[in-house]
C-alpha cells in the first residue's frame, strides 16, 4: 500500500507539473501507476490520486483515459450513501458530456445517479408528465442547451419591435419549462445560456442591426438572466465558447458527424464548468484563497531585496503582471472569498509591504488571516483553517515555488494547490480556470465577509477583557431579526444550507428550489436569524426548517454560522420555536442529530437545550424530544428579538 502511495504521488506530481512536450510520457506514467494500484486493490489511494489529477486543462484523450480508470474504480469505492440524482436533458449527443460531468463531480466527492434524455427530446421530457424524467425525480435538472435550441430567431428584415417580441417569446418558452419542472419536481434547474456561433451574416454590422443573430442571442441571454427565478441557475456557456475561441468551440464537422454540442477538446472544460456550478449548489465551492508572498504577490524576496527592491508597479512587464494579479485577487475578496497569507518570512517585514509599498493593491484590511514565520506551510495552513474556523478542504493555496506546492499536496491533501506558470502574467488564468470559488448567487453577506471576520476579532478582544460571559454578552447589545424565509433571504438561506458543516445538526442539503417549496407549504415552518451588535452586522447567520407532523414539530434542519458561537442564538431560537409550537397547539418538538466528520461540536446540542434522548442507532444518529407546555421557562439570552412577518 505504502509503495503504491509513493509511486502514485510521484506520478501525480510529474503529471501536474510536466511541460507540454513531456505530458504524453507523464500521462502514461500516471495511468500505469493507477492501473497497478487498481490491480493490487489499493482503491483509496487510487481514488485520491484520480481526484487530484482531474483538472480542467486535461485534453480530451487524457480525460477519456481517466474516465475508464474511474469506471474500473467506481464499483470498489465505499458506499457513498444517497447519490445526487442528476438529470441531463439535451437535444444533441450528450454521452461524452455526461461522462466528464460524472468524472468532475467525482473529483468533488459527489456520487451521481444520472438520467439522460434520448437525443432531441429536451422539451418533450419536461412537457410529458409521464416521461422518464418524472419517474426519475432528479434533485438537479441540467438543461444542456445550445444556440440551435433557439426557436424564435428573427429574419434579417425584422424591425426592433418585432425582434423584442421574439426575444420575449423565446424567454417565455424557457420560463414555462422551468415552471413546469419546478412545480412537478421541486428541483433546482441549471440551464446553459446560448453560445453565439462564430459566423456573422451581417459582418461588423451584426451588433448594431436589430435583427442581427448575434445581437438576438445576446438579448436572449440578458433577458434569461433577468427572468431566472431563484430555483434556476444559468450556466454561462457563451463565456466558455468565447474563451475557447468560437471557431474552435463550434468546429462544424463534430456537429454534423456526431451531433456534439462543441468540439471534443472543449468538452472537458464544458463539463468541468457545469460540474463546478452543480458542486457549488451542494456547498462544495472553496472559501479561502491562501497566498504566498515572495514571487507570488510581488517579484523578488522582501527579506533580501527590501521594500524598494521588489518588483511591483508600473513601467516593467513583470511588475505590472503582479499588480494585475493583485487586482484579480482583490476582486475575489470583494465578492466574498476570504484571503489569507502563508509565507516563510519575518512577519513584520512581510506586513511592511502591505502597509508601505505604494503599488500594493492588497492591504492588510483585505487579509482575514496573516501567517508569516519559518514553519512548513502545511502546518501553517492548518493554523489558518483553525483560526478562520473552516476546513482544510475550504482552502486554495497559491505559491510560485513547485517544491512548496508538492509539500502541501503531500502533507495537506485536502487543500487545493493549482500549478502556476513561471511567468506571473499567467497567474490569473492558472487560478481562474479551476473555478475553485464558483458561486450560484451573491448575497450582501458575501460582499462583507472579510468585514465579518475583522469584527469578530474585535469581539474576541472584548470577550478577553470581560470579567465574565454574561457581562460580555450584555456588552455586545445584540439584536436578532427572526423571520420566515422570503424572497430577499432565499438565496442566502440556500447558500448557508449548502456551506454549513460544523454547526449543522443534520447536514441535509437543500437547493433554493426546495427551500422555496418549504416556505410556501403550510406544513413547514422556516426561520432565519440575522444578527447585529455594537461591532457591526453579522448578516443572516442561522436557519431553521421544521415540519409539522400531527402534534409534533420535527426540526429537520438547524444550522448556524460558527462566527456567532456561544452568543445565545441557539437559546433565542429555541424560545421562538417553543412559543410558535404552543401557539399552534403542538405537544412536542423533536430534534434530530445525524453525525458527520465535521459536526461533532453539536452532538450534545439538544441535551444542552433540555431535550431528552428518545432514540439512537449504532451510528450515532439520535432523536431528541422536548415537551411543549404552557409553563415552559424560556432560556436565558442577552439578545433582543425583533420579528419579520409570519
Amino acid at each position: 500500500m505504502a509503495a503504491h502511495a509513493s509511486v502514485l504521488l510521484m506520478a501525480l506530481e510529474d503529471f501536474l507539473s510536466a511541460p507540454e512536450a513531456q505530458r504524453p510520457d507523464a500521462r502514461a506514467r500516471l495511468l500505469a501507476a493507477l492501473r497497478a494500484a487498481l490491480a493490487d486493490g489499493c482503491w483509496e489511494e487510487a481514488a485520491l490520486t484520480l481526484r487530484r489529477a482531474l483538472v480542467p486543462t486535461l485534453d480530451y484523450t487524457t480525460a477519456q483515459s481517466l474516465y475508464r480508470v474511474y469506471r474500473q474504480l467506481r464499483p470498489q469505492l465505499p458506499d457513498p450513501g444517497v447519490p445526487l440524482k442528476l438529470a441531463l436533458l439535451s437535444n444533441v449527443t450528450s454521452d461524452p458530456l455526461a461522462q466528464f460531468l460524472e468524472l468532475f463531480l467525482f473529483a468533488n466527492g459527489v456520487a451521481v445517479e444520472l438520467y439522460r434524455s434520448d437525443y432531441g427530446l429536451l422539451r418533450q421530457e419536461i412537457l410529458d408528465p409521464d416521461s422518464g424524467l418524472y419517474a426519475f425525480r432528479p434533485r438537479i435538472l441540467f438543461l444542456a442547451t445550445t444556440w440551435r435550441d433557439l426557436s424564435e430567431a428573427p429574419p434579417v428584415s425584422a424591425d426592433a419591435a418585432t425582434v423584442q417580441a421574439r426575444v420575449e417569446a423565446e424567454v417565455a418558452g424557457w420560463a414555462q419549462l422551468w415552471r413546469l419542472a419546478h412545480e412537478r419536481l421541486g428541483c433546482q434547474v441549471v440551464q446553459n445560456n446560448f453560445d453565439a456561433p462564430p459566423w456573422r451574416a451581417l459582418a461588423n454590422h451584426e451588433t448594431r442591426h436589430p435583427a442581427g443573430f448575434g445581437r438576438f442571442v445576446a438579448a436572449v441571454n440578458a433577458s434569461l438572466a433577468d427572468a431566472a427565478p431563484p430555483y434556476v441557475t444559468l450556466h454561462d456557456l457563451d463565456h466558455l465558447a468565447s474563451t475557447a475561441g468560437r471557431w474552435a468551440w463550434h468546429e462544424a464537422r463534430f456537429f454534423y458527424h456526431a451531433k456534439l454540442p462543441c468540439a471534443p477538446e472543449c468538452l472537458v472544460d464544458y463539463a468541468h464548468s457545469a460540474a463546478s456550478v452543480i458542486a457549488a449548489h451542494l456547498g462544495l465551492a472553496r472559501k479561502c484563497l491562501v497566498l504566498d508572498l515572495d514571487n507570488t504577490l510581488w517579484g523578488g524576496v522582501i527579506g533580501d531585496d527590501g521594500l524598494g527592491g521588489i518588483r511591483l508597479g508600473q513601467g516593467e512587464a513583470e511588475a505590472e503582471a503582479f499588480v494585475a494579479f493583485q487586482h484579480y485577487v482583490k476582486a475575489l475578496r470583494q465578492r466574498g472569498v476570504l484571503l489569507a497569507v502563508c509565507s516563510k518570512n519575518e512577519e513584520a517585514t512581510a506586513r511592511a509591504v502591505f502597509e508601505q509599498h505604494p503599488a500594493m493593491v492588497l492591504r492588510l484590511d483585505d487579509i482575514a488571516c496573516f501567517v508569516a514565520n519559518w514553519q512548513d506551510k502545511a502546518t501553517n495552513l492548518r493554523q489558518i483553517a483553525r483560526q478562520l474556523n473552516i476546513g482544510l478542504n475550504s482552502l486554495v493555496f497559491v505559491d510560485d515555488n513547485p517544491a512548496e506546492r508538492a509539500l502541501v499536496r503531500q502533507l495537506a491533501p485536502e487543500v487545493a494547490v493549482p500549478e502556476l506558470p513561471a511567468d506571473p502574467s499567467g497567474y490569473i488564468r492558472a487560478l481562474e480556470c479551476h473555478r475553485f470559488f464558483q458561486t450560484t448567487s451573491l448575497a450582501g453577506e458575501d460582499l462583507r465577509r472579510t468585514e465579518f471576520y475583522r469584527a469578530n476579532a474585535a469581539r474576541e478582544q472584548a470577550e478577553a477583557s470581560a470579567t465574565n460571559v454574561a457581562e460580555f454578552l450584555q456588552s455586545l447589545r445584540m439584536v436578532a431579526r427572526v423571520e420566515p424565509v422570503h424572497e430577499a433571504t432565499l438565496e442566502r438561506t440556500a447558500q448557508l444550507i449548502a456551506r454549513s458543516n460544523q454547526f449543522n445538526l443534520t447536514t441535509r442539503r437543500y437547493s433554493a428550489a426546495e427551500v422555496l417549496a418549504m416556505a410556501r407549504s403550510p406544513h413547514w415552518i422556516t426561520r432565519t436569524i440575522s444578527l447585529t451588535d455594537r461591532f457591526g452586522d453579522n448578516g443572516l447567520i442561522s436557519v431553521l426548517l421544521a415540519c409539522i407532523e400531527g402534534d409534533t414539530l420535527r426540526l429537520d434542519t438547524w444550522l448556524m454560522s460558527c462566527r456567532v458561537l456561544k452568543r445565545g442564538v441557539e437559546e433565542l431560537l429555541l424560545n421562538h420555536i417553543q412559543a410558535l409550537a404552543r401557539a399552534r397547539g403542538l405537544r412536542r418538538i423533536v430534534g434530530e442529530y445525524i453525525p458527520t466528520a465535521k459536526n461533532a461540536m453539536v452532538r450534545e446540542h439538544y441535551a444542552r437545550l433540555g431535550f431528552c434522548l428518545i432514540e439512537t442507532n449504532g451510528a450515532g444518529h439520535a432523536w431528541w424530544e422536548l415537551a411543549v407546555t404552557p409553563d415552559w421557562t424560556p432560556r436565558t439570552t442577552y439578545i433582543r428579538e425583533v420579528h419579520g412577518d409570519g
